[in-house]
């Protein structure tokens, strides 16, 4: 499974940007996929999440702001980002979990992308 992340740069604060994540390879039985993210000196932190019903969970400084979501039939995950703040500034790194028939599932992890939010 391969994932690759796309759509960050460089934005103003209060502006948007979404960013994408494709998932390719053997992609049977992906279920949970999320976004993190680190930013510099801090530590890595759960962004988003969703299932692959669609049920979502947000970190509670984006709550209100990002949007997840998710497309199955492209294998691509999103994440919108309206109202950013310099404080979002990090790289994104998308992870997807392959459900095992036996055992806990496997994260796999996209290589990041940097979004960079001026002030």
């Amino acid at each position: 499974v391969q994932l690759q992340a796309s759509g960050g740069g460089l934005v103003q604060a209060g502006g948007s940007l979404r960013i994408s994540c494709a998932v390719s390879g053997s992609i049977m039985s992906i279920g949970v996929m999320g976004w993190y993210r680190q930013a510099p000196g801090k530590r890595h932190e759960l962004v988003a999440m969703i299932s692959s019903g669609g049920s979502t969970d947000y970190s509670d400084s984006v709550k209100g702001r990002f949007t997840i979501s998710r497309d199955n039939a492209k294998n691509t995950q999103y994440l919108q980002m309206n109202s950013l703040k310099p404080e979002d500034t990090g790289v994104y790194y998308c992870n997807a979990d392959q459900v095992q028939r036996w055992g806990p599932p496997v994260r796999y992890w996209g290589q990041g992308t940097l979004v960079t939010v001026s002030s």
